[in-house]
């Protein structure tokens, strides 16, 4: 007699499903069945996934409204220039701004040495990118290297001296 192939699963879902468990050996079909029997059905564990999926979908969005408006209330309080690209990329871009600029501000100004006057500087230095892309290039960088970084992005945007023209 012949170990069967074609198993009935009683999932935990409820659901009653025939299993083909041919293309497992005979001797690990049993537990593979067990297995299968302590988990929901396929299609209720798709549905469960979409549905988790859905909901993250809906917690990330309202996420990005609720810093997109903290970001633009930061932007028009401290009148910080819109910013260039595409709408997509600007909006983005100023919550990258808004986060990196109030990290900086904490790391160089609550916890560090700079002081309000000198933070001032650096504000105007802000001002001066308007860039989405730089940025969102920068979204990633270390707060308490702005002032550098900034001051890197107002060179590159002054004309270079060739002494060779």
């Amino acid at each position: 007699m012949t170990v069967k192939k074609v198993w009935t699963i009683d999932h935990a879902c409820g659901h009653t499903a025939e299993a083909d468990l041919s293309d497992r050996p005979a001797d690990r079909r049993a537990g593979y069945a067990r297995w299968l029997s302590e988990r929901d059905c396929a299609e209720c564990w798709h549905a469960s996934r979409n549905r988790d999926n859905a909901g993250k979908a809906e917690w990330l969005a309202q996420k990005r409204a609720e810093e997109q408006l903290a970001a633009e209330e930061w932007s028009e309080q401290y009148r910080m220039p819109p910013l260039e690209g595409t709408e997509r990329a600007a909006n983005w871009a100023v919550r990258c701004r808004h986060q990196l600029a109030t990290a900086a501000y904490t790391a160089r100004v609550v916890e560090g040495t700079t002081s309000e006057a000198e933070w001032e500087t650096v504000e105007n230095l802000i001002r001066q990118v308007s860039s989405a892309s730089w940025w969102l290039d920068q979204r990633d960088a270390d707060p308490s290297d702005l002032p550098e970084l900034l001051e890197a992005a107002s060179a590159s945007d002054r004309p270079t001296e060739n002494p060779h023209f």
